[in-house]
C-alpha cells in the first residue's frame, strides 16, 4: 500500500483513516465502520489511491453505503465514482464541483465532471446510522467556500476535514484567512471531543487547533504580493510541513496563473 491506514477503535464504531501519500499532501479519505455498514468521507484525488482505500475497505466485509465529499476541491471528490456507492454533499457543494466541471489529473488524463457529481443532497442535522448519531454541520469561509463538518459526540470524534491540517502546508487559494480563523474557532469551542479527524495529515487532537490558527497567523503576516517570496518564507518557517506545492497551486488563484 502506498498510502497509510490508521485504525481508531471508539465502541461501537472502528474509524480507518487512510491518508494518501505525501505527492498528494497526505489528503485523507475516513472509513466510518458501524455494525452493518462503512460510511466513507471524501475520495482521492488519484484514482490509484482511490482504489486503495476501496480495496481496503472491501477488505472489511461490510457495505459501503455511501460516500460523502465535504467540500468542493478535486483532492476530496475525483475518485467519487469508484466508490460505487451514493454520493452524498451539500447542496452548495454539488453546485461548486459542476461549476468546476472536468477534472484533470496531473497525468493529463481527464476525469469527467458526471463521474464525480454528488447525487444525494446532505442535509444538516443528525442522522442516527446503526444505533450512531451523526451530526452534520455546514461551514461557510475558510478553506473552502463551503464545508461539511461531521461529528460524532458518543464517539467525541471531531470529522473537520479541511478545516484542520495536520503538519501539512495549508491551501490558501480561497483567499479567506480571516474565515478560517472564524472556522477553526468554533471548532476549539466545541468541547467533549478528543480525537480530530485532518483532511491532510493524520488523526490528531484538540492541540491541533493552535497549530492550524498560528500558520493562519504566519500567513496572513507573510503573504504580500510575491508567490514566490511567500512560498519560500512560509516553508522556511514550517521546514517539517508536507506538502509545498500545494502552495505553488494556491499561488495561481491568489497571484494569478504566472505564479
Amino acid at each position: 500500500m502506498n498510502g497509510m491506514v490508521t485504525v481508531l477503535d471508539k465502541g461501537a464504531v472502528r474509524i480507518h483513516s487512510y491518508m494518501s501519500p505525501a505527492d498528494t499532501f497526505h489528503t485523507t479519505t475516513q472509513l466510518i465502520e458501524t455494525s452493518a455498514r462503512i460510511i466513507a468521507i471524501d475520495a482521492q484525488l488519484l484514482p490509484a489511491y482511490t482504489d486503495e482505500v476501496i480495496a481496503y475497505a472491501k477488505g472489511l466485509g461490510k457495505p459501503l453505503d455511501r460516500l460523502i465529499v465535504t467540500h468542493a476541491h478535486p483532492d476530496h471528490y475525483n475518485g467519487a465514482a469508484r466508490f460505487g456507492a451514493p454520493v452524498h454533499a451539500l447542496a452548495e457543494v454539488r453546485e461548486q464541483i459542476i461549476a468546476r466541471g472536468d477534472s484533470k489529473l496531473p497525468t493529463g488524463q481527464v476525469i469527467p465532471v458526471i463521474d464525480f457529481t454528488p447525487d444525494v443532497e446532505l442535509v444538516p442535522g443528525t442522522e442516527v446510522i446503526d444505533g450512531v448519531p451523526f451530526v452534520f454541520e455546514a461551514v461557510s469561509g475558510g478553506e473552502a467556500a463551503d464545508e461539511l463538518l461531521v461529528m460524532l459526540p458518543d464517539q467525541r470524534v471531531l470529522i473537520a476535514q479541511d478545516l484542520v491540517y495536520n503538519d501539512v502546508h495549508l491551501y490558501l487559494g480561497n483567499n479567506d484567512i480571516t474565515g478560517w480563523e472564524k472556522a477553526v474557532d468554533a471548532l476549539a469551542a466545541e468541547s467533549g471531543y478528543d480525537t480530530v479527524l485532518a483532511g491532510h495529515g493524520l488523526p490528531t487532537g484538540p492541540e491541533v487547533y493552535a497549530e492550524v490558527r498560528r500558520y493562519l497567523a504566519d500567513a496572513r503576516e507573510l503573504l504580500g504580493d510575491d508567490g514566490e517570496a511567500y512560498k519560500k518564507a512560509i516553508v522556511d518557517r514550517y521546514p517539517a510541513h508536507v506538502g509545498p506545492f500545494i502552495i505553488d497551486i494556491a499561488n495561481r488563484s491568489l497571484f494569478g496563473a504566472g505564479h
